[in-house]
């Protein structure tokens, strides 16, 4: 019974170092969001951090409430694709930790 509680302990430990390792990998890792006609790139980091917005010269010309739905829109790209990579990741470290596939059917 010991060995069975040992091998559950030392799982857990792996599975939190290499948690850790994707949450850093993550927040080191950038993403672009883009509204329609690329006019406003956001940018977010792995965490959903914002790390920056660039506007373009032709999008300040569309005037400040337009601006503003196109930054809404350039940010909401970047979550998603920061989302996804997140849940793609975690996916992929569950899987090379060995657990069964409907264990990570929740993070698509």
């Amino acid at each position: 019974m010991q060995g069975l509680y040992d091998t559950v302990r030392k799982a857990q430990q792996v599975v939190q170092v290499e948690a850790v390792r994707v949450q850093k990998e993550l927040a080191a890792a950038e993403f672009d969001g883009y509204c329609e006609g690329e006019l406003i790139k956001a940018t977010l980091s792995g965490n959903q951090e914002p790390v920056r917005v660039d506007i373009t010269e032709a999008a300040m010309e569309l005037g400040a409430e337009r601006v503003s739905v196109l930054v809404t829109e350039a940010y909401k790209d970047a979550h998603q694709k920061s989302v996804k990579a997140m849940k793609d990741r975690m996916k992929t470290l569950a899987e090379s930790l060995g657990m069964p596939p409907g264990l990570g059917a929740g993070l698509n």
